[in-house]
């Protein structure tokens, strides 16, 4: 039987006897029915893990006697992935399988032809959170220890015109002068004598991105990459790219 696991925030990770939060501790006492003495293992998102014991329990209040921390190591490579925001509840299920794939941060991208759009800045923070939670929800089931950082919400020119450094920036594409993903590689490894380090993976909306988007991101030092001769629904895409990143990269 797997024990169970719960995410304690890393400001809370040195304290000597650390609280759940009130959903976890309502989760532990009521859903798992969960008693003094019980093991849980504990995370914190930046790759420590332990073993605890429950040395308080309610469903209010629980109470986390902490054994020996372990650290887990980064991937090789650090993945981000900018994906244009889809309609429906697809944003989640993206989110999910970044955290079950490796990625290191997700940036939601609200491109031109993204349907889904924000009502102001309050409404950008709540869906931040809300898909921040569902990274960490993710960790749990699947045993991540490093839970990726999910950005505000952002169209593809804020993103470009504040664009994180990495070694290799990428776009996915349906303009003829895409390239598959293990040929690039191949050509950074044999002018750099090493693989990337660190690579922003853009993925598009339903349609892809526009050709002023793909123009901009360009310019900004992105590669076009194919997926294949098959389009693909862009959650498929989102998830076709970190495999293949993860394969070739971890």
């Amino acid at each position: 039987m797997s024990i169970h696991r719960f995410y304690l925030a890393p400001s809370h990770w040195m304290e000597a006897l650390p609280m759940l939060d009130t959903a976890d501790s309502h989760h532990c006492a009521d859903v798992l029915r969960l008693g003094v003495g019980d093991k849980v293992v504990i995370f914190d998102g930046e790759g420590n893990e332990a073993t605890a014991t429950l040395a308080e329990v309610s469903r209010k209040r629980t109470r986390l006697d902490i054994g020996p921390r372990t650290a887990t190591a980064k991937p090789r490579c650090a993945i981000t992935l900018a994906q244009a925001v889809p309609k429906a509840r697809n944003m989640d299920l993206i989110i999910q399988k970044a955290v079950e794939l490796g990625a290191s941060a997700v940036v939601p991208i609200l491109s031109e032809r993204t349907v889904v759009r924000l009502e102001d800045a309050g409404d950008a923070a709540k869906k931040q959170e809300r898909w921040q939670s569902i990274a960490i929800e993710a960790c749990k089931q699947c045993g991540q220890n490093w839970t990726p950082k999910i950005a505000l919400p952002q169209t593809t020119k804020e993103f470009l015109t504040n664009l994180p450094k990495a070694d290799l920036i990428l776009i996915a594409s349906l303009q003829p002068d895409a390239r598959p993903v293990k040929q690039l590689l191949s050509d950074y490894q044999a002018t750099k004598g090493e693989f990337p380090k660190s690579v922003i993976v853009l993925v598009g909306p339903e349609g892809d991105f526009t050709p002023a988007e793909t123009l901009g991101a360009k310019t900004a030092g992105a590669a076009a990459i194919s997926l294949g001769p098959i389009i693909l629904r862009t959650e498929t895409a989102a998830l076709y790219c970190l495999s293949v990143l993860g394969h070739e990269l971890f």
